[in-house]
């Protein structure tokens, strides 16, 4: 599914050449982080891998929140490992939400595209060539995993995780200056936001997996948070 003559919010940005080499490209994935040590070394390999096998240019950017399981000092090894041009740890002092956590990440992206994933691995970081790929094709602004075509699947997972998504680095600026949510509704504005500026957005099916490690950070507040924003989203669209 994609929009058709993107008009930007009536204000039209140039947009790279069709077909350009992916050589040319940098792609800066944003791991918000919280109480992750065990899921983080995995995913991070994963990615690494990914990338590394399909011969993209890429930085991991972790945004731990001050989790008080030791997800910041494994980050620090897993920059070591790595090197901190592939690797770069943003920490926060404390938890602030999903939303604040991008504004955060996307200051420190160096990369002209920008990937949003959880790091409890419910996506797996083998479908990000594949995003490419369909941002290639289409000329999209935003890719987005889907569960709902094609051999896009479920496992364990329920209508409150999040969703993995590519996007234009100059469009995922615009669309976090003009949301107003903070917490687990911020990506489904984003998404909605889009749709009311015309950028074109194209689909991959991807399988969703639950959490492999801890239990969900979803409590009851943060589901009633949850909720109040989406009336709010929807009293503001």
């Amino acid at each position: 599914m994609a929009s058709t003559g993107a008009s930007r919010g009536g204000a039209a940005s140039p947009r790279p050449p069709q077909g350009r080499s992916s050589r040319q490209d940098k792609y800066s994935v944003l791991l918000p982080t919280y109480n992750e040590r065990e899921n983080l070394p995995l995913i991070v390999w994963l990615l690494v891998k990914s990338f590394s096998e399909s011969a993209i240019n890429y930085e991991i950017i972790i945004i731990d929140d001050g989790s008080p399981d030791g997800t910041r000092e494994v980050a620090e090894q897993l920059e070591k490992i790595y090197g901190s041009d592939r690797i770069l740890l943003r920490p926060r002092e404390k938890k602030l939400g999903l939303g604040t956590a991008y504004i955060h990440g996307i200051k420190h992206a160096t990369g002209n595209y920008v990937i949003i994933m959880d790091a409890d691995l419910s996506h797996h970081p083998k479908f990000i060539p594949e995003f490419i790929r369909k941002q290639k094709e289409g000329n999209f602004d935003i890719v987005s995993g889907t569960r709902y075509k094609g051999n896009g699947g479920v496992y364990g997972w329920d209508l409150k995780r999040k969703i993995i998504r590519l996007y234009r680095k100059e469009v995922l600026q615009k669309l976090i200056e003009k949301c107003v949510s903070k917490g687990y509704v911020f990506q489904m504005e984003m998404i909605v936001r889009a749709r009311q500026l015309n950028y074109t957005i194209g689909e991959v099916p991807i399988s969703f997996v639950d959490r492999v490690y801890g239990e969900s950070k979803l409590g009851g507040n943060e589901i009633v948070s949850f909720l109040k924003g989406l009336l709010t989203l929807f009293a503001t669209t």
